[in-house]
Order: structure tokens, then C-alpha cells, then sequence
């Protein structure tokens, strides 16, 4: 019940249609028990015309009410039909039908309440976990396959609603049938209902048994369901690669391995399941079998009950056995729901490591510059970075050079606080990045990457993402300075066309000037391209290193460079080999010192 507890605080907005939701259901269930009870003046009627009352009855106390109320329907139905013994018939069979009517209008009117209760708890959980999902860092997803968090904001959260969210409604109606039920039961015959619950706890435990295994096996189904997810989203991913290496054959073997798998998982789940009702149903009919026996001798040998109330009794004990089965079936909705619960409350209370301080800095403008002091920094269990030292003053471009795994990435990662440092510190005008509030940090920095993510949406949209209120004349002139604008002139809707899954319609090198328009939209004084053209043609190349060159005047750049011959006009170079600083100067003192950085560039020469 921990994780249910946890899960309910979702409901506070909407406990008032959890309150309705109890009133109807109280009345449904008062109405519910009446109903069968209102039986036993009917078939007197029909089945003792002897035993009529003519004179009205008096109330003498509580001990007497059962009797009372009796015989005061009796009197009344007499009353009404005087010798047409019909039309008192129809008085009671009105009357039971209204009770019937006024039962479901009620049951009604609670599911009706609860439903806003459920929506919105999904609502504001999956909105929850979509926040969640953004603010985690870049580290989480590195551990997580991505197929597995979207199984858990989707089906998880489903089966929290059908599983957990259904027991509110069972919470106050089912037990309230059962008690109000048994109270009038208990009116008819003390004797016949103390002997019926001799049977319910047998029926109960043999129930709890068969649900012990069921949060076992559902937890297996989640899981195996985020590991088909997460083999889709690659496939879609990947799928170039996977037709190139017609690989078609063995991406189908792995998918269908989880899904063969989660076929097994799920019948066993199922069939588990599924037993509780026909189980629940046979005892519950075993009880009434008891129950003819047990009454019916008490009418007819031990004479000390009527037949009239004996049937109506019957239907009363009849109606416990849904509500318990309600209850049983949701027992087993809670063991299902556990599981479901867990994996959604693992996201929703991970810890981010990026923590953001209560005071935090909001800094709208960059004067001074930026250092790097003695930063090392790990992933996992090797350094990246080892006391990494580094000043950017303003105005000026730092390139990092270096082969595959030096840090050069890394120190962008960090830079913008995709990651936080092992040791040392990064301060932009003398203050700490950390004591900077994230989202200003980010607004002081624009980032181009070597892989140009752009959203299935227009290209306006994807220009303007950086600054929600741009003009269309702010974004035209940005992509104007990333030499986009000609391109996206000839495009069938112009800046209205939609680019298609992951801009997939366009080519590299306008995917990337689409990048750099986006950055020169943002407008920030700090600009940092990761590799943003290592992936391009030489064509693309030159106007993309041409679009660059425009964005990156009078602004603090860092460039991380495979392509040495895009740097040479850089302020200061530095080249790293193993997370450390082996060179750094101008490309004419490197060249002249004849070192590392000079060996790059011939290799790149050929």
C-alpha cells in the first residue's frame, strides 16, 4: 500500500469529485440493500393474502424496526388496493422498481464523478513525468533505454488508472453494499447470517492465495514491454543503417525474442488472473448452496423463519457476492498496479544531480570572461579531464583540437552543466556556473552540434525554438546570416514547411545552417560548436564554415575542430591529447614549433 499512499497525493485537485463520488456511492449502496429487502412485502402479498394488516402499526423502539417497517408497507399496500388484490401487486413491484431506478441512477452519478478523479490523476502524472523526463540530466539516459521510459509514461501509467484508481471506487461502494446488506440480513435472521460468515473467510483465503504471485509476474510484463519499446525506437532510429546492412532478418529475430517472451509472461499473468473470478464465483455459489440447505430447513422444519423474508434473504446474500468479487478483483489490481506504481515512481523521485541552489544567480549579460581552473572529470571510473586549466577572456575563439576521446566534447558538456565537475571549478566573470541559475547559464550560451537534432515541425518553428516570441523578420534574418534563407525559399510552404522525423526531409549541410540559424536566433554571447562541421561536404562545408564565421563575430566562441583547416583563424588554439594540454598557442606558433598540433595538420593535409 506504500506506493498507493504515494500515488493518491495526485488526487488532492480533485478530492471534491472524490467526495461526490463517496456520497453517491453511499446512497448506491444504502439503495442497493433496500431494494432486495423491499422483496419480502411483495411476496407477502402474492404468497400470504391471509396475513394482512389493516390497522396501522406502532413504533416501539429500535428492536422492534424490522417488524415495523413490514408490517407498515403491508398496511399501506392493504390500504391502497382495499379488495383488488392487483393493484397492491403493482404498488410494490412500482415500488421495488423505484428503489432499482434510484440504485443505478446513483451508481451512476458516482462512476460519473470518479472519472474526473481518474483522468486527472493520469493527466497530472504523465505531466509530472514528462517534466521529470526533461529536467533528469543527459547522464540518466546514458543508463536507461529510452524504449523503457516511454513504456512507463504510457503503459505504466495506464495500469496504475485501471489497477490502483479503480479501487477508489471500490473503496466506499462495495464494502458499504456488504455492510448495509448484511445489517438487513442480520434483521431478517441473527441465526442464518452468523452461519454464513463462517463460510466467507474460508472463501477469502483461498482467493489471497492465488493473488500472491501476481506482482512477480506483472513486474515481468512491464519489463518486458519497455525492452520491446526501446528495440522499436532503436529499429526507427536506425533504420538506414539497418537496410544498408540488411540486417532486416536480425532486428526481427530480437524483437520477436521479446515479444515471445512477454507472450509467456503475459498468459501466465492472465491466466493467473483470470482465475479469480470463475474461483471467486463457485465459492460464492457453494455459500448459496449452504445457505438453501441451512434456510431451508430452518422454514421448513425449525419453522422460526418465513418463506417470504427466506427468498428475499437469498437475494440479499446473492448481492454480497458481486461486491466481494469486486473486492477480490481489485486486490489482485493492487499487487498488478505495485509493480506498474514502482517503475513510475522510480522516475518520478530519481534525485538529479544537477542541483540548482535556492539563491541562485540570474545573470542576463557576459562582461569579462571564462576560466577553467584544475577541472578533472570522470563518467564512469577514468578520467576524462585532468586538471584541465583554461581562460577565455571576451571577444575572443578558443579551438580544441585533439583525436577521438582527448575531453574535447566533454568541456562543452560541462561548460553548459549537461554535467557537473569531479574537481575544480568553471567561472564565467569570477562567479562558479554552479551558484548560476540553469536556465540563465543557458541563456548566456549557444550550442551547435556535429549532430543537427531538429523536431518534426515547421522550419520556423525549429529556427525559433531558441526564442519564443522571434518575428518572422528576426527569423529570416537569421537564417540569412547562416546562409539558409536561399534553400528555405525553394522549399514547397517556404519557413512553413515541415522538415519531416528528425528533419530526415532535408540534407546534412541544411539540417546544420537550420542548427546555426537557431543559435544566431538566440542571439547569446557565448557560442560553442562542437564538431559542427566534421559531418559535411566539402560544398555544405564551405557555406556552413561560412555561416559560422558570421555568427561568431563579436562573440566569446569555443570551437571544438576535427577539421584543423576550419580553426586557423582562431585567437588561441589548444591541442589535447588524454584529457590533458599538450600545445597551445596561435596556428602560426604551433606550426613553427613543430609539435602535435603541426602533425595533425599534415596528416589532414593528404
Amino acid at each position: 500500500m506504500e506506493y498507493f499512499k504515494k500515488i493518491l497525493r495526485f488526487a488532492k485537485p480533485y478530492r471534491k469529485y472524490g467526495f461526490l463520488n463517496i456520497f453517491f456511492n453511499i446512497l448506491y449502496a444504502l439503495f442497493s440493500a433496500l431494494s432486495f429487502a423491499a422483496l419480502i412485502p411483495m411476496l407477502d402479498v402474492l404468497f400470504k393474502p391471509e396475513k394482512k394488516i389493516l390497522v396501522e402499526p406502532v413504533y416501539e423502539g429500535m428492536g422492534q424496526l424490522k417488524d415495523y417497517l413490514q408490517d407498515y408497507i403491508n398496511y399501506r399496500v392493504n390500504a391502497y388496493s382495499g379488495d383488488d388484490e392487483m393493484k397492491g401487486l403493482v404498488l410494490v413491484i412500482g415500488l421495488v422498481l423505484i428503489l432499482f431506478l434510484l440504485k443505478n441512477f446513483f451508481n451512476y452519478l458516482a462512476m460519473y464523478f470518479i472519472t474526473f478523479l481518474r483522468n486527472g490523476v493520469l493527466k497530472d502524472i504523465r505531466n509530472k513525468m514528462y517534466a521529470k523526463i526533461v529536467d533528469l540530466p543527459i547522464s540518466y539516459y546514458s543508463e536507461k533505454r529510452k524504449g523503457d521510459v516511454i513504456a512507463r509514461i504510457t503503459s505504466d501509467v495506464l495500469e496504475i488508472q485501471h489497477s490502483f484508481l479503480s479501487i477508489l471506487e471500490l473503496i466506499v461502494r462495495e464494502p458499504l453494499t456488504i455492510l448495509f446488506t448484511i445489517v438487513i440480513m442480520f434483521g431478517i435472521s441473527t441465526k442464518l447470517t452468523l452461519f454464513v460468515f463462517i463460510f466467507i473467510p474460508i472463501a477469502g483465503m483461498i482467493i489471497s492465495r492465488i493473488g500472491k504471485s501476481l506482482k512477480k509476474k506483472s513486474d515481468r510484463v512491464q519489463r518486458e514491454q519497455g525492452e520491446f519499446l526501446s528495440i522499436v525506437e532503436e529499429t526507427l532510429g536506425g533504420l538506414r543503417v539497418i537496410k544498408a546492412f540488411n540486417s532486416e532478418s536480425r532486428f526481427y529475430k530480437t524483437f520477436t525474442t521479446s515479444t515471445n517472451r512477454f507472450f509467456h509472461f503475459s498468459n501466465k499473468l492472465l491466466n493467473r488472473q483470470n482465475l479469480a473470478s470463475p474461483t471467486g464465483e463457485f465459492l460464492g455459489i457453494m455459500v448459496i448452496g449452504v445457505l438453501l440447505w441451512f434456510g431451508g430447513k430452518m422454514v421448513l422444519i425449525d419453522k422460526t423463519l418465513d418463506a417470504s423474508s427466506f427468498i428475499a434473504y437469498m437475494g440479499l446474500a446473492y448481492n454480497i457476492l458481486t461486491p466481494a468479487k469486486a473486492i477480490s478483483k481489485a486486490s489482485f489490481g493492487v499487487k498488478k498496479g505495485n509493480s506498474a506504481a514502482e517503475r513510475v515512481l522510480e522516475i518520478l523521485e530519481t534525485e538529479n544531480p544537477i542541483v540548482e541552489k535556492k539563491d541562485a544567480v540570474v545573470k542576463p549579460n557576459f562582461e569579462q570572461g571564462i576560466d577553467i581552473k584544475n577541472v578533472s572529470f570522470k563518467y564512469e571510473d577514468e578520467y576524462v579531464l585532468k586538471k584541465f586549466n583554461l581562460k577565455v577572456p571576451k571577444g575572443q575563439t578558443v579551438a580544441l583540437v585533439g583525436q577521438s576521446g582527448s575531453g574535447k566534447s566533454t568541456i562543452a558538456n560541462l561548460m553548459t552543466r549537461f554535467y557537473d565537475v569531479n574537481e575544480g571549478e568553471i567561472k564565467i566573470d569570477g562567479i562558479d556556473i554552479r551558484d548560476f541559475s540553469k536556465k540563465s547559464l543557458r541563456n548566456l550560451m549557444g550550442l551547435v552540434t556535429q549532430d543537427s537534432i531538429l523536431f518534426n515541425d515547421t522550419v520556423k518553428n525549429n529556427i525559433g525554438l531558441g526564442k519564443e516570441d522571434a518575428t518572422e523578420e528576426e527569423i529570416i534574418e537569421a537564417a540569412k546570416i547562416a546562409n539558409a534563407h536561399d534553400f528555405i525559399s525553394e522549399l514547397p510552404q517556404g519557413y512553413n514547411t515541415n522538415i519531416g522525423d528528425s528533419g530526415n526531409k532535408l540534407s546534412g549541410g541544411q539540417k546544420q545552417r537550420l542548427s546555426i540559424a537557431r543559435a544566431v536566433l538566440k542571439n547569446p554571447p557565448i557560442m560553442i560548436l562542437d564538431e559542427a562541421t566534421s559531418a559535411l561536404d566539402t560544398e555544405s562545408e564551405r557555406l556552413v564554415q561560412d555561416a559560422l564565421e558570421k555568427m561568431m563575430q563579436n562573440r566569446t566562441s569555443i570551437v571544438i575542430a576535427h577539421r584543423l583547416s576550419t580553426i586557423q583563424n582562431a585567437n588561441t588554439i589548444v591541442v589535447l591529447q588524454k584529457g590533458e594540454i599538450v600545445e597551445q598557442g596561435s596556428h602560426t606558433q604551433l606550426m613553427e614549433k613543430d609539435g602535435v598540433y603541426k602533425k595533425l595538420v599534415t596528416m589532414q593535409s593528404f
